[in-house]
């Protein structure tokens, strides 16, 4: 059995780490992570961490290099402290778009970066709707994957408060199956996008396979990044005659012309989880909704800790 509860975070997140600890009754711990004068990573960690079972939050967002690197440097000073239990908690894994390799030469990130968590010594991953639910074989330990659908359904719901006939969508062909799940849970049709990239972060679309006419239509995707194929794919729902469309999402990565994108688009509503914070631009749309997870993590810290399942947690 390890030690009390232990919980530090990097600064990528510092305001979901706290919800966390308020919601588990666990006073963050003190670390300092900051910089030397050249910009490498200084790692002080001021409490005992001996025998303790130790939860470093942090995702590996925008930075995704500085973040990545502050949580790998945590991990071995937790490590090297002669920590009881180490379990990085990562709402957003990183780099998970590169799971394959779908090229000649290309690299496979995903795996690369898990191998980094095991030659740190992490003793598990708690993450959050992984971009590639395979990725979790990646790793050399035990990975707890959460979704947000919980939270983001709730939400959802009491945004559909007296609508009827509504269709959920998704945005291309590889989302179907999230799409699906959410036309299941609400009772609605289905829709998907037909999309073409013609490069990374470039979506074309090409047609509708479904019927949106006269609906209110809600695009469900993992992550939103450039908004790119989000925005798009609005379009294209309403030019095909739908009464309205908003999106639910769980990773607002929101990057580059993102907020620009958003805040013209047809969207008139993005709900989105606090796995990654909001930058200035994005809050300045008026368009994005935050429904927070930090219960749902806090409760996973709890079940690992008591060695409880975690299962419970799916149940929308």
């Amino acid at each position: 059995m390890y030690g009390e509860i232990k919980l530090l975070t990097g600064n990528a997140n510092p305001a979901l780490a706290e919800a966390i600890s308020k919601h588990l009754g666990v006073s963050l711990g003190r670390a300092k992570v900051g910089r030397f004068s050249d910009g490498e990573v200084q790692v002080e960690i001021s409490d005992n961490v001996r025998g303790r079972d130790v939860f470093l939050l942090q995702p590996t967002s925008a930075p995704a290099n500085d973040n990545l690197m502050e949580l790998l440097i945590l991990g071995d000073a937790c490590k090297r402290a002669s920590a009881g239990r180490v379990t990085a908690v990562v709402p957003y894994y990183g780099y998970a778009r590169q799971d394959r390799k779908a090229a000649p030469r290309a690299p496979i990130t995903a795996k690369m970066v898990a191998d980094l968590f095991t030659a740190v010594g992490f003793n598990r991953v708690l993450t959050m709707d992984l971009h590639a639910g395979q990725i979790q074989g990646f790793f050399d330990m035990p990975v707890d994957n959460l979704y947000a659908t919980p939270r983001l359904m709730t939400a959802l719901r009491e945004r559909l408060v007296g609508i009827n006939d509504v269709v959920v969508v998704s945005p291309d062909a590889g989302g179907t199956e999230r799409a699906r799940a959410y036309a299941k849970h609400l009772g609605a049709s289905l829709a998907i996008v037909d999309k073409r990239r013609s490069g990374p972060n470039v979506a074309e679309v090409m047609h509708m396979i479904g019927d949106v006419k006269g609906k209110f239509a809600v695009l469900v995707d993992d992550m939103v990044d450039t908004a790119g194929t989000l925005t798009k794919a609005a379009q294209a729902i309403m030019d095909n005659g739908a009464k309205e469309v908003i999106a639910v999402a769980t990773h607002a990565v929101l990057s580059g012309p993102a907020a620009s994108r958003i805040k013209e688009s047809p969207l008139t509503e993005i709900i989105i989880s606090d796995t990654i914070p909001l930058s200035d631009a994005a809050k300045a749309t008026g368009k994005i909704r935050v429904a927070s997870v930090s219960v749902l993590l806090a409760e996973a810290i709890r079940s690992i800790h008591h060695s409880d399942s975690v299962s419970r947690l799916f149940t929308v």
